[in-house]
């Protein structure tokens, strides 16, 4: 059998890129992936945690109220990572540290003054013990990724 030269080369040509494209060149930079790239986590789930267990103190839209302070700008700073650990570990009691976490008799005071109102209640909570907090983290720091960067407004995120 006899092959012309031009039909060979358009079926070698056929075999090697077998209809398969492939992109040689990144042409996008690498800040335009980053912006695409979405926290993981639902916002819809953490506004609705965030109104549950939040809004009380940090009002309904995170920007803040008497009771508690603004946190879109806090959170434009911040990773997940660091997120996670103020929610669930955070022990704002005006104590050092190591009095803080523990079980020391300064705490234990601070703890008996607030609950027999001879103290204000505590700035800010950790939420490790409390169930669905823990569950929905990852989504309440979505919620509240997205109202930092602006792409969620102040109501109720579509599901």
């Amino acid at each position: 059998m006899r092959c012309s030269r031009t039909g060979w080369t358009v079926a070698v040509a056929a075999l090697l890129l077998g209809g398969c494209q492939v992109e040689l060149q990144n042409r996008r930079p690498s800040e335009d992936i980053a912006k695409a790239a979405e926290p993981p986590g639902s916002v819809y789930t953490g506004w609705r945690v965030f109104q549950d267990k939040c809004a009380r103190c940090h009002g309904p839209s995170a920007t803040g109220t008497a009771g508690g302070p603004d946190l879109l700008p806090r959170v434009a700073e911040m990773g997940p990572r660091r997120f996670v650990g103020l929610v669930l570990r955070r022990y704002d009691w005006n104590l050092p540290a190591s009095q803080a976490g523990g079980e020391s008799s300064a705490r234990e005071a601070l703890i008996d003054d607030v609950l027999q109102r001879r103290s204000q209640a505590l700035e800010m909570p950790a939420w490790q013990g409390e169930p669905r907090v823990n569950a929905h983290i990852v989504d309440l720091h979505a919620y509240l990724s997205a109202r930092a960067q602006g792409s969620q407004g102040p109501g109720r995120p579509l599901r």
